[in-house]
């Protein structure tokens, strides 16, 4: 999201603010950073992936990536020029993708601990158990030649066991084996690349050979001096070449470069390529051939859409912070502001508000220092079957849409999160009594640096959002200037983005609010333009209020009744009569029901992490039984089910062992009597 887009407009993923995971929800096979069948790479999903890796007779380096990363986005022409660079190296080491953006792919990503995008792992042959792979270990460096050597150095880290078939030695060998090598009849041509130890090109030119026949490379170091002379070799690299007859000479090329010996020696009269049959790839079963594309969506750039903020907010919840197995610490502390503020500002429907204080209530109740991020999953998703709350788990973006699947969303209604927190703040300061965030004017820009920080999968956008922070953010006296000072940054971002291959042609990134908009905003002092702040700060306050939100598009909640459930708090403070219906609590359950039914992001128990309290306000139901039961409280705390049936457990077991070592005993004391009785005399 950039400021120009902060309306309904929002240019696509800014780099600054999240090079981030997810057009998730714009389209099942539609066009994407990759496309299988048409770039020189293997594009895997969830169901192909774990296949294709283990066992695998080639080795693997795979980018986890996200669709609507920024940065993704920019390396992409990168990694299809790489992976068509080394195609002929594929019987020995394959490039492949997967789209950790994908809602298909969550969990996948999830098993191998993809916290950041792009990630570069290295899997090696013939795998048999599950791993996670090996890390990129070129920092920042991602040109195409050094992601080329660091795959060389890979094949040469694996073991004589589990080196690829397809790779021949890539070591360089003595110069005494070349010479026996000479005045020999042989039925294939034998090149050797002399070049320097730290050279890669003999290494690349025997890689780009393995798929031809009637050939074969090796490589020499220039140590052996005299035999360098012998041979008329004066400047390396260069190429000796063998001929089937045994003659032998040196190669006059242009330009000692690896393409320009890989060309002359695949062209070499009788070197052809060999008829091998393609590796096979997994399918996924049951896979759709598809191309089902969701309708556009009209509506109106003025606008704040509700279901934006709410699916950005399920994706956070239930996808970025999910790739984090246990929150502690720093993390944890953030996270818990994080919610407690959100509780307080969320301008939402009741359902995901109560969601929200729930959560923020069992957190608070939880005297943890590490708490794994399954359990709030698990609260999240409801598996508690708390009743009235409620958020949805598909993704429908409107004034996020892209025109492209990998382009805006997530990041675009990340922006419009935070922007509408830090206007809740200054038209509701009331909102934060009681939190210890009542008189901070910055706590909004401080929990969101935070967030960025721990949380933001793209670490340069991190960088890139705590150096402004560094910047200016400590000059934000007023809840009015914090409100200013993100709209001012945005701004920034999207002008260093313009252009950028992260940019939607369709939602250009410009200077936000356009003319259209607001043109009490822009004013012109001697024939340059500047902004009229009060004016702009005028705008943001009615554009992020609640009254600009429009409900239309929401799941589920498309009539004037059930919008009516939105932000209570916000209509007590306006006095506005409360409009009742009889089957909203109905309809709330219903969706609850449907959320639980459809939820299969994890299924484990939040009974094993801590205890949910419930305050008296509402009733736990069930997870077996269909009707509604109370829990059981004890010193305030409410237990479930579960947990009476594990205290139950425990005291059955308990008092076996009590008996069995009552027995024991007694059979002991016994047989002691009867060793050591002395009967009188």
């Amino acid at each position: 999201m950039a400021a120009g887009g902060a309306g309904g407009g929002c240019p696509p993923a800014p780099l600054l603010l999240l090079g981030l995971v997810a057009a998730a929800g714009l389209g099942g096979e539609a066009a994407r950073l990759y496309r299988p069948g048409e770039d020189p790479l293997t594009v895997l999903e969830a169901g192909t992936v774990r296949r294709a890796l283990l066992n695998s007779s080639a080795a693997w380096v795979l980018q986890f990536y996200s669709s609507s990363c920024g940065h993704c986005i920019g390396f992409a022409p990168t990694w299809r020029a790489l992976a068509g660079d080394v195609k002929d190296w594929e019987p020995a080491i394959r490039i492949g993708v997967l789209d950790c953006g994908e809602e298909e792919n969550y969990e996948t990503c999830k098993e191998y601990g993809i916290l950041y995008y792009p990630t570069f792992r290295y899997f090696k042959a013939f795998t048999k158990q599950f791993t996670t792979g090996e890390n990129y270990k070129a920092g920042s460096d991602r040109e195409l030649q050094t992601v080329r050597q660091m795959m060389i150095d890979f094949l040469q880290n694996h073991s004589q066991e589990s080196r690829p078939p397809a790779c021949p030695p890539l070591d360089p060998i003595p110069s005494s084996e070349i010479a026996s090598l000479f005045d020999k009849n042989s039925h294939h041509y034998t090149a050797i690349v002399v070049e320097s130890s730290n050279s890669y090109v003999g290494r690349e030119v025997i890689l780009d050979l393995i798929q031809y026949e009637n050939i074969m490379v090796k490589r020499v170091l220039n140590s052996d001096k005299a035999f360098l002379e012998k041979l008329g070799i004066t400047s390396i690299p260069s190429c000796y070449l063998i001929y089937p007859n045994g003659s032998h000479g040196l190669i006059n090329i242009l330009k000692p470069l690896r393409s320009f010996f890989s060309s002359y020696l695949k062209s070499l009269p009788g070197v052809r390529r060999k008829l091998v049959s393609q590796l096979p790839l997994p399918k996924k079963q049951n896979k759709q051939e598809g191309t089902e594309i969701k309708a556009w969506k009209e509506f109106d750039k003025a606008k704040l859409y509700m279901a934006d903020l709410e699916s950005g907010l399920h994706y956070l919840l239930r996808v970025e912070l999910a790739t984090h197995k246990t929150l502690e610490g720093a993390e944890l502390k953030t996270f818990k502001d994080f919610v407690t503020v959100i509780a307080k500002l969320f301008p939402g429907r009741q359902p995901v508000v109560k969601l929200l204080e729930t959560l923020q209530e069992w957190l608070v109740s939880l005297p943890l220092d590490k708490i794994p991020y399954d359990a709030i999953l698990d609260l999240v998703n409801n598996k508690m079957r708390i009743s009235g709350i409620f958020l949805t788990n598909h993704i429908q973006w409107v004034g996020c849409q892209g025109s492209r699947p990998e382009l805006r969303g997530y990041t675009c209604s990340l922006w419009k999160l935070f922007h509408t927190l830090t206007v809740q703040a200054a038209v509701r300061p009331k909102a934060l009594i009681n939190t210890g965030f009542e008189d901070n004017p910055q706590v909004v820009l401080q929990i969101m640096r935070r967030y960025i920080q721990h949380f933001l999968g793209c670490k340069a956008c991190a960088q890139h959002f705590e150096e402004m922070a560094k910047e200016s953010m400590d000059s934000v006296k007023t809840l009015d200037k914090a409100v200013l000072w993100l709209w001012e940054k945005h701004n920034v971002v999207n002008d260093r983005l313009a252009g950028d291959p992260s940019e939607d042609p369709k939602f250009p990134k410009v200077q936000w609010p356009t003319p259209d908009l607001c043109p009490e905003c822009h004013d012109e002092i001697k024939g340059l333009h500047s902004w009229n702040e009060a004016q702009v700060l005028q705008f943001l306050k009615h554009h992020y209020h609640n009254e600009n939100i429009l409900y239309k598009y929401m799941e589920g909640q498309v009539n004037a009744n059930e919008i009516e459930v939105g932000d209570v708090r916000e209509r007590k403070d306006k006095n506005l009569p409360k409009k009742t219906n009889g089957n909203k609590d109905d309809k709330i359950l219903d969706q609850q029901n449907m959320l639980d039914s459809k939820s299969k992001v994890l299924d484990k128990l939040i009974a094993n992490n801590g205890p949910v309290r419930d305050r008296g306000k509402n009733a736990i139901e069930s997870v077996i039984h269909k009707e509604t039961k109370p829990s059981v409280s004890f010193l305030g705390i409410g237990f479930s089910n579960i947990d009476m049936s594990l205290c139950v457990v425990l005291y059955v077991a308990s008092s076996l062992f009590l008996m069995v070592m009552y027995f024991f005993f007694r059979m002991r004391s016994k047989r002691w009597k009867v060793r050591y009785y002395r009967p009188g005399v």
